[in-house]
This record gives C-alpha cells, sequence and structure tokens, in this order.
C-alpha cells in the first residue's frame, strides 16, 4: 500500500511539474512580452486640458521595470522640491500600456507640501523604441485633497 501511494504522489508531482513547465506565466506587465521594459528618455509637454494647446515642455527620465514598476526623475521640477516617481505599469493589449507613478512635493524650506500622481496610457511602436503617451496629472495638497488636475502628452526614445 506504501509503494502504491509513493507511486500516485509522484506521478501526481511529475505531471505537476510538466504542466508548471509548459504553462505561460504571466506577470503584470509582461503579458505583451515585456517590450515596455527599460529606461526611456521622454519629452513631456504639459498641456490645457480644455483646448489642448502646448503649455512647456520638459524633458523626464522613466525606466520601468520587470514585473510592473516604474521610477520617473524630471527636469519639469527642481529635484530639491520634489521626490522622484514611484509607480505601476501594465499592458492594456496590442501595443498599449499603462502607467501610473507617485511624487512628493516640498517647499524651498523643505516642507512637505504634498504629492502628485500622474497617469498616462502609451502607444508603443511596432519595432518597439519609441512610444507616445497622454494622460493626468493629479495634485493632491498634504492631507490628500485633490487640488488641481493638468494633462500632458508624452514622446519617448530608448535610453541607449
Amino acid at each position: 500500500m506504501t509503494k502504491f501511494f509513493l507511486r500516485i504522489v509522484g506521478g501526481v508531482g511529475l505531471a505537476v511539474s510538466f504542466w508548471a513547465l509548459a504553462t505561460p506565466v504571466c506577470v503584470s506587465g509582461q503579458e505583451g512580452g515585456g517590450r515596455l521594459e527599460g529606461t526611456w528618455d521622454v519629452q513631456v509637454t504639459l498641456r490645457d486640458c480644455q483646448t489642448g494647446a502646448e503649455i512647456r515642455p520638459f524633458a523626464s527620465l522613466t525606466t520601468f521595470n520587470f514585473g510592473g514598476t516604474t521610477f520617473d526623475s524630471t527636469s519639469g521640477i527642481p529635484q530639491a522640491l520634489k521626490t522622484p516617481g514611484h509607480g505601476i505599469w501594465s499592458h492594456v493589449s496590442g501595443n498599449t500600456y499603462r502607467f501610473s507613478f507617485k511624487s512628493f512635493s516640498f517647499d524651498p524650506a523643505g516642507n512637505f507640501t504634498g504629492s502628485t500622481k500622474i497617469t498616462h496610457e502609451a502607444n508603443l511602436a511596432s519595432d518597439g523604441n519609441e512610444y507616445s503617451s497622454e494622460g493626468i496629472a493629479e495634485v493632491y495638497n498634504p492631507n490628500g485633497i485633490l487640488i488641481f488636475t493638468g494633462c500632458s502628452t508624452t514622446s519617448a526614445t530608448r535610453f541607449e
């Protein structure tokens, strides 16, 4: 009886192992092959949400990590007045991705003034070396109350 039980357990274990090896695993952000992964030179353009008119452009550097996390640094606000952005990204479908990140802001004296959450939807070029995106920035006061919503677009190329 013991040998029979061990054979059944061993057979089931072997079957589960083969099944696990043959089944594709999808990690957040990886369903599209992880093609967004890497570091990107990004040109951000702040826009009037009503008209789409350009307000001001500036450069950023964004990294999309394996597993669906992201980091962002920008030249749009001096780094002494804000933290880098930390967030998440995921594959939506085809060449479309969505990302969101949050940073904390401070006044020149170093006092916490609130946070900003950026949310964009990106369209990756078919060669995987460029993307464009559009979305919003939500600015919150230190109590977490939304005080401003802005719009922006980006164009990005892989950092090499």
